[in-house]
């Protein structure tokens, strides 16, 4: 893995494989059905929708722009929802849906997806764009024992990130993302901020810094 491919991943990636590791561990599998993927167009939504996609899953991308659709598809998605195009139902169990998640936003999308994940579906929350507090209730979790996992990439063991990075350089590596990767100079950081802060990059920056 060259620097490059290691900084084009960065924490996002790193977080995403994480996060698959961690549903696989429990219980996750192609064979139990979908796995919905919101902030998709994110690094961490980019990286976790080509791998779940390289192991054989369903994966279903949310994002907020209908033009996102194709790009979305190309790395692997094979259904596309658009934010707000969708009914969010806030009953305390909704119908059974999703076999698995990777939550990028908290809030609003979080507390819904705790609602409409299959038996034993996992959640893997990763993120908090969209706000930090919850809202369900337990009967997702005791009729239908459905998990959610914290998925902290600082306190990860460094036995698991050396497992984790060699997926990533051999059989998860992601050939599709490099595609999707800008290179900025040091000095052309100032520039690039702001785009983050409202939500409008999509796909990874990787900094130039010599």
């Amino acid at each position: 893995m060259t620097t490059f491919d290691a900084m084009s991943y960065g924490t996002a990636g790193f977080t995403a494989a994480l996060a698959e590791h961690r549903m696989q561990h429990d219980g996750l599998s192609p064979d139990k059905g979908p796995v919905l993927v919101n902030g998709a167009t994110g690094g961490v939504g980019m990286v976790a929708i080509e791998i779940l996609a390289k192991l054989g899953y369903d994966v279903v991308a949310v994002t907020c722009e209908e033009t996102d659709a194709d790009l979305l598809k190309s790395i692997g998605a094979k259904e596309v929802l658009v934010r707000g195009q969708f009914e969010m139902t806030e009953k305390p169990l909704g119908p059974e849906t999703y076999a698995g998640a990777v939550d990028n936003l908290g809030g609003e999308q979080l507390s819904w997806l705790t609602r409409v994940m299959k038996v034993g579906g996992t959640i893997a929350s990763v993120g908090l764009a969209q706000g930090w507090e919850v809202k369900t209730t337990v009967m997702p979790f005791i009729l239908r024992g459905v998990l959610l996992l914290g998925i902290d990439s600082v306190n990860c063991p460094m036995s698991l990130r050396r497992e984790l990075w060699g997926k990533l350089a051999n059989e998860w590596k992601c050939d599709k993302l490099v595609s999707h990767c800008r290179t900025v100079s040091f000095a052309e950081l100032p520039t690039v901020f702001d785009a983050y802060v409202k939500g409008a990059v999509t796909g990874r920056t990787v900094v130039q810094v010599s």
